[in-house]
């Protein structure tokens, strides 16, 4: 299984519009974040999680030439503005509609913002063409299951997921924009090899794991890897890197991680 991060930040992430982000290094590449989302390819079998305004570049970025499967965690706009740049990908499926998977309040958002695109085939080639699917507990693939678990995001409920690659048995928990990992999706996790957490800021947010809340809840899973993402410009890679607990780490933009 291999896991690939397009994007490790938010809207404020680095460098943040009309701000000069004191404090942190700009020559460091690392720290330079576009939009969270990421690819995974599990035997062979290509799943996008999100598409983030800058979906285009972080494809052309990390060589992403083929998307099977699509799923959308939640609604908001870092996470389902670049839909529509999944077209590329539907040509390549010689005009056949991209499966995409949500649960209710992404999936009308969906149907929303995209209306153009909530069909079979596309109206013409180079045009998007979307099915949407209800995101079930367990979503077999070819490459692999891939279990859903809900997390609390403010007002909504976001998709946690798991994926299981068939032929090796390694596991990815992926939980992104969450205030908190409940007991269900603990228990999900803790199964898993590489665990991805959302960890926003140093200090409290209302509706994301703060970093203090996200070094806890790597503890309470404890895989042997764990990476943070959804990272604002607070966020300094390697200064505040160097204060996280062995086995974690600040995730970044182009990482490739081989589970």
């Amino acid at each position: 299984m291999e896991l690939i991060f397009l994007g490790t930040g938010t809207s404020q992430g680095v460098p943040m519009i009309a701000h000069d982000a004191p404090g942190l290094d700009l020559k460091e590449k690392r720290n330079w974040r576009t939009r969270s989302s990421v690819h995974v390819v599990m035997d062979g079998h290509h799943v996008q999680v999100d598409a983030s305004p800058e979906f285009r570049l972080q494809c052309v970025f990390n060589g992403i030439h083929q998307v099977d499967t699509f799923i959308l965690t939640h609604g908001h706009a870092d996470h389902i503005m670049g839909m529509d740049d999944l077209r590329r990908f539907i040509d390549l499926r010689d005009g056949l509609a991209l499966p995409v998977y949500g649960w209710d309040e992404g999936l009308e958002r969906v149907r929303r913002i995209f209306p153009y695109a909530i069909r079979e085939r596309p109206v013409v080639r180079g045009y998007p063409a979307f099915s949407l699917q209800m995101m079930p507990p367990v979503l077999e693939t070819p490459g692999g299951r891939i279990y859903a678990t809900p997390l609390p995001h403010g007002g909504i409920e976001v998709i946690g997921l798991v994926f299981e690659e068939a032929s090796s048995g390694k596991r990815l928990a992926y939980y992104t924009d969450c205030k908190s990992v409940p007991e269900e999706a603990m228990i999900l996790a803790r199964e898993a090899d590489v665990v991805v957490l959302d960890a926003l800021r140093p200090v409290p947010h209302p509706s994301h794991m703060s970093i203090d809340e996200a070094v806890q809840a790597a503890k309470a899973i404890g895989a042997p890897a764990t990476y943070f993402t959804h990272m604002t410009f607070m966020i300094d890679h390697v200064r505040d890197g160097e204060r996280l607990p062995p086995g974690v780490a600040y995730a970044y933009d182009g990482l490739r991680v081989q589970i």
